[in-house]
């Protein structure tokens, strides 16, 4: 092999190795609160239906997402996002998990994912 040859290949492995390292888990709603734990303040990625849309609080869109997993209590993950959605949309949703976020006045929130951005999944 010459130089140019392990060059390239050892560009390729580091860069492919690093995209690697900052992609996202990829998740399931029952998953994110069974781990959110360990899963805290790093980035998921969770596919689901938007069942619940409140826009514009506090200076965000609130979105729930769904996707057939999980029991009640733990089958409907609240989204904090910039992105607008509608209920009925099925999205791939970005964001960093947080627990035990207390935005005061009651509102306590046991599991968030924050500052997601949502992509419509192609019909």
């Amino acid at each position: 092999m010459n130089r140019l040859s392990i060059c390239l290949l050892a560009g390729l492995l580091c860069f492919g190795s690093a995209a690697i390292a900052s992609d996202p888990a990829q998740k399931t709603v029952a998953a994110v609160y069974q781990e959110r734990a360990q899963l805290k303040d790093q980035q998921v990625q969770v596919r689901g239906k938007i069942v619940k849309v409140n826009n514009q609080i506090m200076g965000r869109n609130f979105l729930h997402l769904q996707d057939g997993t999980g029991e009640k209590g733990s089958n409907d993950l609240t989204v904090t996002s910039q992105d607008f959605a509608k209920v009925g949309d099925e999205v791939i949703i970005t964001g960093t998990v947080a627990v035990d976020v207390d935005f005061g006045s009651g509102y306590l929130y046991p599991l968030l994912i924050e500052k997601a951005t949502v992509a419509q999944v192609k019909q």
